[in-house]
């Protein structure tokens, strides 16, 4: 008897099961969270791949377990496997077990093309975020491994890319929101450090004489003001106006839900 090429690729299918855990489950639809479900593949596949190919970023998980043994992204998945996967920040996760490195201690970002606003508070708490409104994905990736920074994006297809090595997939669409988040995903509380970094270009601000500055100032500035900061990068001068009551009143809050 002769089989048709339908026949053929059913018989040369495998099939694995895989298990998800925590917030892995966000990029899942809702008839596979948080439970065992079979997939079928073809052919000799990794297990980066297959998960990958199921909607989550490789760059999201911490440990893989097959049949209960930790195993690297590179790892070929065999016929009847069960595979559970947990993300890189989870207490299931052991350091000598890790799928992949954790972000180095000091937390260094760059940001996709949509997520200026969050780039904004970020500086604004001190830390070390580039961003520019015209940067391609390559650009993303490539910038993002050279200078060893963890890649912030709702685009989980760019996290995909092998070249990226630290990265996060912004779940909430609100700036504040996504603050929240990143503080609270990283562990930042302790490292924020408000108002040192120019929040327009990201360089480092320093203390300048106000004789300095005085061409840049409104008249009501200089008159009502005497401590100023001013970027090297893009000249950018800082003062404790109005804005920053409102500024540290932000912080005030983020800090209270962190």
């Amino acid at each position: 008897m002769c089989l048709s090429k339908r026949d053929t690729i059913k018989l040369s299918m495998k099939i694995a099961c895989f298990h998800f855990h925590d917030d892995l489950n966000d990029f899942l639809p809702a008839e596979r969270k948080d439970i065992w479900f079979s997939y079928r593949f073809q052919g000799p596949q990794s297990v980066k791949h297959l998960i990958e190919s199921l909607g989550v970023p490789h760059i999201e998980v911490g440990l893989i377990l097959v049949d209960g043994t930790p195993n690297g992204f590179d790892y070929l998945v065999k016929d009847g496997d069960d595979i559970e996967v947990f993300p890189l920040f989870s207490s299931a996760v052991n350091n000598s077990h890790l799928s992949q490195p954790f972000p180095p201690g000091e937390r260094r970002f760059i940001l996709d093309n949509h997520l200026g606003r969050l780039a904004y508070y970020l500086r604004m708490l001190g830390f070390d975020c580039l961003y520019q409104n015209n940067y391609q994905d390559e650009d993303l990736a490539a910038i993002a491994s050279r200078g060893e920074r963890i890649l912030l994006t709702r685009d989980r297809r760019l996290l995909m890319r092998n070249a990226v090595k630290y990265g996060y997939c912004v779940r909430s669409k609100t700036p504040r929101l996504q603050l929240i988040e990143i503080i609270r995903r990283f562990n930042l509380t302790g490292a924020i450090v408000p108002f040192r970094r120019c929040m327009r270009c990201n360089g480092i601000l320093q203390s300048v004489k106000k004789e300095d500055v005085l061409s840049q100032l409104q008249p009501l500035t200089k008159k009502y003001f005497d401590e100023f900061k001013i970027c090297p990068e893009c000249r950018q001068v800082y003062w404790k106006g109005s804005h920053y009551e409102r500024m540290n009143q932000l912080i005030n809050q983020i800090l209270a839900n962190s």
